[in-house]
C-alpha cells in the first residue's frame, strides 16, 4: 500500500514538475530570425531545457514564458519579443545606445534577444567552447562585433531595409544565412504543414546555430587577440620610420577595424599609411591603408609608376632591390626583404602623386 501511494505521489509529482519552460514563436513557414532568436534563448541556463511552441494561438502564447516574433508586443519585463508591430521602431542603438553600433537597423526577434540576453549568450558559449571567463573589454568587443557582423544583416533582412539609400551601403551581407536557413522550410508543393515540421525547424536551428557559433569563436579566438598587435604597431610606429606613418605587424593579423578603432581612442585618425608584414620567407608585404576596411580606396597607393609592374622591371623602375611587385591598383606590393619593403613604403610616402 504505501508503494502504491509513493507512486502516485510521485506520478503527481512528475505531472506538476512536467511544466517545462516554454519559448513560444510562431507556426507555419519559418524565418532566420525566430530559429536564431530560440537557439541563443536555448543557450542559456534558464531556458536550455525549454520546449518551443509554435503556434499562433494567443491562448497558447500566453501560456509561454517567453515569445518571439509572434504577439504584437514587445515587453521585456514580461519577455515578449515580436517587432511586426507598427509601433516598434528600436534598433540595439535606441536600445543601447552605450554599445555604439555603426548600423541603425530596426531589430529582429533576433536583434531583439541580442541585445537583451546577447552578452550572456556569448559568456557561455565562450566559457562552453574555450573554458575561459572572457574580460569585460573582450565580451563587450565581440558583443558589437557579432551584431555588426552578423545579426544586422538577419535583422534587415527580416525586417525589408533596402541595402542602399544613397552611396553607402545601410548594412553589409556577409553570410546570406537567410536564404540558406530558407530551404529547410517545405517546398509549395509539399503538405501544410508537413508531419516533420518540428523536425525541419529543429534542423533549421542546429544549422543556424552552429554558424553563429562559428563566428563568435573567431571573433573572440582571433579577431580579439590581433588587437594588441595592431596596439605594438601603433606604440611603436615612430622606430619604423620618423613619419609613423608607416606600421610593422608582429605577424600578419585581421587588423584594419582594430586600427581605425585605436586610431580613434589615440586622436590618431589617418596618420598611418602603410602596413608592412611578413607573409612567408622571401616575401615581405607593403599594403596600403584603406579610407574604410571594405573600401578599395586608400589614404596613400603605393608609386604610380610601379603599378602593375614585376619582379626584374620592378627592380629597374623603382630602384630598389628585391622588389618582386606592385598591384595594377597600387593597393599592396612586395618585396623579398624587410628592407626593401620599407624602401618601398617609404618612396610610395614622398612621392607627390596620389
Amino acid at each position: 500500500m504505501a508503494n502504491n501511494n509513493e507512486q502516485a505521489k510521485r506520478f503527481k509529482d512528475d505531472q506538476q514538475t512536467d511544466v517545462r519552460i516554454k519559448i513560444g514563436t510562431h507556426d507555419g513557414i519559418f524565418h532566420c530570425d525566430e530559429v536564431l532568436a530560440c537557439y541563443m534563448l536555448q543557450q542559456l541556463p534558464q531556458y536550455s531545457t525549454a520546449q518551443i511552441v509554435r503556434t499562433r494561438d494567443q491562448k497558447l502564447l500566453d501560456t509561454c514564458d517567453i515569445v518571439v516574433d509572434v504577439g504584437a508586443v514587445y515587453d521585456h519585463e514580461h519577455h515578449r519579443y515580436d517587432h511586426h508591430q507598427a509601433s516598434f521602431n528600436d534598433t540595439l542603438n535606441s536600445l543601447r545606445p552605450e554599445v555604439g553600433s555603426r548600423w541603425d537597423i530596426r531589430l529582429s526577434s533576433a536583434g531583439l534577444v541580442y541585445t537583451h540576453f546577447g552578452e550572456e549568450v556569448l559568456r557561455m558559449l565562450l566559457q562552453q567552447k574555450l573554458g575561459q571567463e572572457p574580460n569585460a573589454e573582450c565580451l563587450r568587443a565581440v558583443y558589437l562585433k557579432v551584431y555588426d557582423g552578423f545579426i544586422s544583416e538577419i535583422d534587415a533582412i527580416d525586417n525589408g531595409v533596402p541595402m542602399f539609400e544613397g552611396g553607402e551601403p545601410k548594412y553589409n551581407i556577409t553570410t546570406n544565412l537567410s536564404a540558406r536557413m530558407h530551404t529547410f522550410n517545405p517546398t509549395w508543393n509539399e503538405p501544410s504543414p508537413p508531419p516533420e515540421s518540428m523536425e525541419r525547424f529543429e534542423q533549421a536551428k542546429a544549422y543556424v546555430g552552429r554558424e553563429f557559433e562559428d563566428k563568435v569563436l573567431y571573433y573572440a579566438k582571433s579577431w580579439w587577440p590581433a588587437r594588441d598587435l595592431v596596439s605594438r604597431a601603433l606604440a611603436d610606429r615612430s622606430t619604423v620610420h620618423e613619419s609613423g606613418a608607416i606600421l610593422e605587424l608582429g605577424q600578419f593579423c585581421p587588423w584594419k577595424e582594430h586600427l581605425y578603432l585605436l586610431e580613434k581612442e589615440l586622436n590618431l585618425v589617418g596618420k598611418a599609411k602603410y602596413v608592412l608584414y611578413f607573409n612567408k620567407e622571401h616575401d615581405w608585404r607593403i599594403i596600403c591603408v584603406p579610407n574604410q576596411p571594405q573600401s578599395f580606396v586608400c589614404r596613400k597607393f603605393l608609386k604610380k609608376s610601379w603599378r602593375g609592374v614585376r619582379d626584374e622591371e620592378l627592380e629597374k623602375v623603382s630602384g630598389i632591390a628585391g622588389a618582386t611587385f606592385c598591384h595594377q591598383t597600387g593597393f599592396i606590393g612586395g618585396n623579398r626583404t624587410r628592407d626593401g619593403a620599407l624602401r618601398m613604403a617609404i618612396a610610395s610616402l614622398e612621392a607627390l602623386e596620389d
